[in-house]
């Protein structure tokens, strides 16, 4: 395995992006050929898939514009899948960021190289869950069980959706049952070497279903799982204990400066929960109405710290010179999440019309700091808070035009508020302890927004797309206030922006097996509330300063595809991107102790995307997939040294590659991913790799075995991590685990 890795990194880097694409194209083929040959007697049978993010209509997955990728939830299940963004690991040109598995709440997707959360704009069922103060998603307490399929659309699809859509558009669709069925789930699971992954993790699920005389459909769940956790923290110190103390142990950091490693700050344990209601009523084939409803809550804390320090007597050390045992502890956090979506769908005449309403509420998102005096026992610390909501409207019709038009048009409307707030406590330990506000910065943001696509039959194998936005955004309600601090509070002016979001595509089936594709478009992002008006300053003494001038990024892409049908049950895809980003929002350093963010830099993303997949009828399919992304900054007045640098956090090289069976009352699957190193540190100096805060190269597998014990009742054995491979993602990764689950359907 090393010895491949190593061959692995060698062709792709030095490797052209041609040379690495008919490599990784072939490879998988190759396999596929010897195993066709052998069972060039099995017959394969597909039906047609149909999606509906990439034009806003029910497209043919075949005839989509555009590289789109569908997650089913049979695939899902063959996975062994804890958390929805999950679920997109084995997808070529996503990166799914989840340092230290269920425990992770900074977990985020992105697309082909295109950095941070913010910039790829995640939907569930049409519905906005980019938050309305950083841009984040948090996909903690969302239950895997209740999803129908995800589509992925990767490219600016700001024309048709507006912000946050840089990357892409990845949409998360829940499921509605056809008929009456009762689900229950429920399983356990452990690291295989206590205190090394995810210990003693239990999950429970229940859920009915059912339609009554073809008209009204009803649908409720409810999940749970909980974590013991393992140690992902760790205690780090640029101070070398003082002579006497035993127990630590040299290491770097990043960069490759010494520090010592003196404990961790314990078992990061985990709860989540969610429940979901959705109902819909038929009034004929071309009219229904949706009603759905979905709260998500998780919460995190640690148990015992656990020094590594020990003096000469053997007791254990909390402190010395001028480390304090506050280094050892972390705060609890957590958020709950209410999803309210309403959909109307009909047909008047040829003019099919859409009408969503949403609204996604942060009802509660916090999280507790110790400050520097405080103990294992208690004493003072900060309590951080900001809840948030945003509101969408949003109305299409679709129209038929001159036999070879297809219109598309409508307009939305969103709202987004946000208040941050910093209260301190009196107990660090207890979150209601509430004392004095110390820091306050909230605001508001709107956007209007008109927009239009036509599809165009040019020949019967050719089909043209081309689309228009506008976009109308404001912000305005600004107000920060660092309690105590002179010229403060502060409140900012109302100001706007406006941006046009062209986008143009060809789908071209040459062949029978042979579909050829190509799209230009732009897109952008507007600032965040936390980008424009949070301004804070950490222990040392350092200012983060937001700035209420800051203007929205854009980007400006293309890409060119492939997708070529081969023998029974064989395919090939290929594409070709590139984007080209300005104005991006970026940290200045002004003085040694105050930062701000500005519009500073120019970046660019190039790469290629391969896959090849083979099936055998139902039972067997094997896949293989390649990534990559050079990604790098191109201008940055704020910072020049940084030109040239790889984007921080992005990937260069992913790779996947697996194998799904299923035969009679067995089911199996083998996956392994590939991920290079990331950078965190602008100017790349973050060299040094298996280290805490490291983001290390990494090849994991996993492996996941079910069989049909009866009609009703399944049970499922997995393991991830099988090779136990140890690796930093900031935080130490989990290691080997397992995990056991049994399932009823009815």
């Amino acid at each position: 395995m090393k010895r491949f890795l190593s061959l692995l990194n060698h062709i792709t880097h030095y490797a052209s992006p041609i040379t690495v694409l008919l490599a990784f194209s072939l490879s998988p083929l190759a396999i596929s050929l010897f195993v066709t040959s052998a069972f060039a007697q099995e017959k394969t049978a597909s039906l047609e898939e149909i999606v509906v993010t990439a034009t806003r209509t029910e497209k043919e997955l075949e005839s989509a514009p555009g590289s789109v990728s569908v997650v089913t939830k049979d695939d899902m299940e063959k996975r062994n899948i804890k958390t929805v963004d999950e679920a997109l690991n084995t997808v070529s040109g996503v990166f799914n960021s989840r340092g230290k598995g269920l425990m992770d709440t900074m977990s985020s997707i992105t697309l082909r190289g295109i950095p941070s959360q913010q910039r790829t704009l995640i939907l569930m069922d049409g519905i906005t869950l980019n938050d309305s103060y950083s841009g984040g998603v948090r996909y903690g307490g969302m239950a895997v069980e209740d999803v129908e399929r995800i589509e992925v659309v990767k490219g600016p699809f700001s024309s048709l959706y507006g912000g946050y859509a840089m990357g892409g558009v990845v949409n998360i669709i829940t499921k509605m049952p056809e008929k009456r069925e009762f689900t229950l789930k429920t399983g356990y699971g452990s690291s295989w070497d206590r205190g090394d992954a995810m210990d003693d993790l239990r999950k429970f699920y229940l859920s009915y279903g059912d339609k009554f005389k073809d008209k009204f459909s009803l649908f409720v769940s409810y999940g749970y799982k909980a974590a013991n956790g393992y140690p992902a923290d760790f205690n780090v110190q640029s101070s070398k204990p003082t002579a006497g103390i035993t127990g630590w142990t040299q290491t770097t950091d990043n960069q490759g400066n010494t520090r010592y490693l003196i404990g961790d700050k314990g078992d990061n344990r985990w709860w989540d929960d969610n429940v979901i209601l959705k109902a819909g009523y038929d009034f004929s084939k071309t009219s229904n109405i949706n009603l759905s409803f979905m709260r998500t809550r998780y919460e995190y804390n640690y148990d015992a710290p656990h020094p590594y320090l020990k003096n000469a007597a053997g007791s254990e050390v909390w402190s010395y010179g001028t480390m304090k045992e506050s280094s050892f502890l972390s705060g609890s956090g957590g958020r709950i999440q209410n999803i309210y979506g309403m959909g109307y769908e009909t047909v008047l005449g040829d003019v099919k019309t859409k009408i969503s309403l949403g609204l996604a509420e942060q009802e509660k998102s916090w999280y507790v700091t110790p400050n520097s005096t405080a103990t294992r026992s208690g004493g003072t610390g900060k309590l951080s808070e900001s809840p948030s909501k945003a509101y969408t409207a949003d109305v299409q019709f679709t129209i038929p035009l001159l036999e070879r038009h297809i219109v598309t048009f409508g307009g939305s409307v969103k709202y987004g508020e946000a208040d941050a707030k910093d209260t301190n406590l009196t107990n660090w330990r207890d979150e209601t302890s509430k004392n004095t506000l110390s820091y306050q910065a909230k605001g508001n943001n709107r956007t209007y927004a008109l927009f239009v696509q036509d599809e165009i039959m040019i020949l019967k194998n050719l089909t043209a797309y081309i689309g228009f936005r506008q976009d109308w955004w404001e912000t305005y309600d600004g107000y920060v206030n660092q309690v105590g601090t002179a010229g403060y509070p502060k409140e900012y002016d109302s100001r706007n922006a406006s941006a046009f979001s062209p986008k143009a595509a060809l789908v071209y089936k040459a062949f029978d097996k042979t579909t050829l594709r190509t799209s230009i478009g732009k897109a952008f992002r507007p600032p965040t509330i936390y980008e424009l008006y949070r301004t804070w300053t950490s222990s040392s003494g350092t200012t983060y300063a937001g700035n209420p001038d800051l203007k929205p990024e854009t980007t400006t892409s293309w890409d060119i595809g492939i997708e070529q049908g081969l023998w029974r049950g064989a395919k090939v895809k290929a594409a070709y991107f590139e984007n080209y980003m300005e104005d991006l929002i970026y940290r200045k350093t002004v003085t040694a102790t105050y930062q701000e963010l500005i519009n500073a830099g120019k970046a660019e993303s190039k790469g290629v995307e391969i896959e090849a997949e083979q099936r055998f009828d139902k039972w067997l399919r094997l896949f293989a997939n390649f990534t990559y992304a050079g990604a790098k900054i191109k201008k940055n007045n704020a910072k020049p040294e940084t030109v040239g640098k790889k984007l921080t956090y992005v990937p260069e090289r992913m790779f996947n590659i697996g194998g799904e069976l299923e035969r009679g009352q067995f089911s199996a699957s083998l996956t392994g991913r590939y991920v290079s190193k990331r950078h965190s540190n602008d100017e790349n100096k973050d060299t040094v790799n298996n280290v805490y805060t490291s983001y290390d190269p990494y090849f994991t597998t996993d492996a996941k075995v079910s069989y049909k014990v009866t009609k009703n009742a399944t049970l499922s054995f997995s393991v991830d991590n099988i090779f136990d491979k140890e690796y930093f993602a900031y935080y130490k990764a989990p290691g080997r685990s397992w995990f056991g689950e049994i399932t009823l359907r009815f």
